[in-house]
Order: C-alpha cells, then structure tokens, then sequence
C-alpha cells in the first residue's frame, strides 16, 4: 500500500518542525519566502495531498472565498474576477462566482450560499437595486470577512477597494471641454450608489473650473443600460438648447448614446462628442472607437482579495488592515471625442 505523505515526511525530509512546514504551505506569516518556495516544492516532488476536511476542521477554514459580481454580462467585472483568481491560485485559494443580477433578493442568496458554504471571506459589488443593506451587515455580524470593490457602501464601515470615481469623472467632463464642446450633458445612475454620485459630482466640479454653469436639464436620471442612452439622447435632443456632448456615466449607457446618434445621422466627433467610463471590451471594437475612464480593473481584484486575505489573517479588529483602497482612473480617448 502506497504511503500517504504527511507533513511530518516533508518536515523530515527538510530538517524543519512539522509548524514551519504547515506555516510555508499555507502561506502563514513567520516563514521566509525562500523557506515557502522549499517546502512547496518539496511537497509537489513527494506528491502531498491535504486531506481536506480534516485540515478544514483543524483550521477552521476552507481555503474558499465567495466573490458576488452584479453581471457576467460586463466585461468590467470578468476583468475583475480575472484579478481576484490570479491572486487566489496564488494563496491556495478556490473561489465561488455568484451573480446578483442587480437584485438584493439575489444577493441575499449569493451571501446564504456562501455562510452555508464556511466561505473564509466574501468580496461584493452592490447591486444597483440594492437599498437595504443588512445581508451585508449580517455578514459583520457573524465575524466573516467581507471587502467591497468598485460598488461600495460608506456608511457601513465596511474596506473597501475603488477606483476614484469623482477625478475619472472630471477627467471626462474636462476632456470634453478641451476638445472644444461647449454644452456637455451628463447620463447619471442610481444617486444611491456612490459611485455614480461621485461621477456626478466630478462632472459638476470640472464644468465649475471652467466657469462653466450647471444645467439642471442637461442631467439625465438613467438606469445605466443601453436603453438609458438613447432615451437620454432623445431628451437632450429636444431641448431648445441641446448639448454637444455627452459624458455617460459608464460605456453601457454611452453605447446607447452612440446608436441613437448613429441612427439620427449625427456626427461624431464632429457634431458630438461622447465618453463614456470602465473602458469596456466594446469601446474600441465599435465605430466611432469609444472614449472612456478605465478602472484598472485587473489591479482592483488583486487589491481586493489582499485586503480580504489582511482581514483573513489579521482579524478585523486589527489597525493594519487599510479601509479603503483607491485606485487612480486611467483616461482612454478614442475617436468618439477627439475633435482636435
């Protein structure tokens, strides 16, 4: 019968104590990196296997953590999901997907799924329906670690990673003005959100450098969708005074903006300039190329899942864990702006 290798044979095997050899595995502070990378490869050569559940009930842990997104249908989030797995596979960890579909109703499932999976920590975006928030806070109640990214919440103490919302959107709004536009309107979401009121607010400061005056009427209430796009077009289009550019609240929304201009046989950049935010997939594929804000999205997955592995391994309680992660807005002008 084949012997089964224990951490003990590795602990022989390299002259250690059988703590360092279970500290390097998994990825426990108090062992070099040099010691780490040994008595890994030590234990591919000599073809370890953790027994799972017994590990699991000795830990309390299960090297799982849950990560809920609004949509697979936005490359945002896949781009997301891309940086949390890479830092995962890294630590040894698996990681469950559920998708909210917008809804807290779905959220709440997502997060009963995960407690009732022993999940060691949760990563979410908010859903953009969501407006009471005690799934989340039950999550701090019963000590799992939870970290927000991209659609966080304030108000519930809870880390958070982001990237800066108001600068992208003054980025944006500025570009614009410096292109030469000279009634830039604005597609704004769910003020809720605090994402989307940052953007807002971002838009509103960059026309305030500019001496420029805030028009009620060139901002729209949308739903962040396509949709939302041209019925916002369609609005600005029948005013007295329409605007000459359009800064959307992400690309989604400035994709509708984009057909409905297409349609009307409006010129862009010529006669209309549009930018959008979170540089989708889309945006270069698309004609006019779309401007936007990117979000460093790969990067805002890594941070998030090091944040929740701090809080994992920190406790939360501990004053080394940061609060919030800010990430810089990376601006990418394409043909739809570049009027000059």
């Amino acid at each position: 019968m084949n012997h089964k290798v224990t951490i003990a044979d590795i602990a022989r095997e390299l002259n250690l104590t059988g703590a360092t050899v279970s500290r390097a595995l998994n990825n426990r502070k108090g062992t070099s990196e040099e010691t780490r990378k040994m008595v890994q490869e030590a234990a591919e050569r000599m073809n370890y296997r953790r027994d799972r559940i017994a590990w699991s009930l000795r830990s309390g842990r299960t090297n799982i953590i849950g990560v809920i997104i609004p949509s697979a249908e936005i490359n945002f989030f896949g781009s997301v999901i891309h940086g949390i797995e890479s830092m995962a596979n890294q630590h040894g960890y698996n990681v469950l997907i559920y998708q909210s579909n917008e809804l807290p109703e779905y959220e709440q499932k997502g997060i009963e799924t995960f407690l009732s999976t022993r999940v060691d920590g949760i990563l979410a975006s908010i859903a953009k329906e969501t407006l009471d928030f005690s799934h989340y806070l039950e999550i701090k109640e019963r000590g799992v670690p939870l970290v927000f990214f991209d659609r966080a919440n304030d108000s519930l103490n809870i880390p958070s990673v982001v990237v800066d919302d108001y600068k992208g959107a003054y980025y944006a709004t500025e570009h614009l003005i410096r292109q030469g536009y000279k009634r830039i309107a604005h597609i704004t979401g769910q003020q809720h959100l605090k994402i989307f009121k940052d953007r807002l607010e971002g838009y509103k400061a960059a026309l305030a450098a500019y001496s420029i005056p805030v028009e009620p009427a060139l901002i729209y209430q949308g739903n962040v969708s396509i949709e939302a796009g041209r019925q916002a077009i369609q609005h600005f289009l029948g005013l007295p005074q329409p605007p000459d550019a359009v800064f959307a609240v992400e690309d989604f929304t400035a994709l509708g903006v984009v057909k409905e201009l297409k349609d009307r046989g409006i010129d862009m950049p010529g006669a209309f300039g549009v930018v959008g935010f979170a540089n989708e997939s889309f945006d270069e594929h698309i004609t006019p190329s779309l401007s936007s804000i990117d979000q460093q999205t790969v990067q805002m997955g890594k941070e998030a899942f090091k944040l929740l592995m701090e809080l994992i391994n920190e406790g939360e309680e501990s004053t080394l864990v940061k609060s919030r992660v800010v990430l810089d807005p990376l601006p990418v002008y394409r043909q739809s702006s570049m009027r000059r």
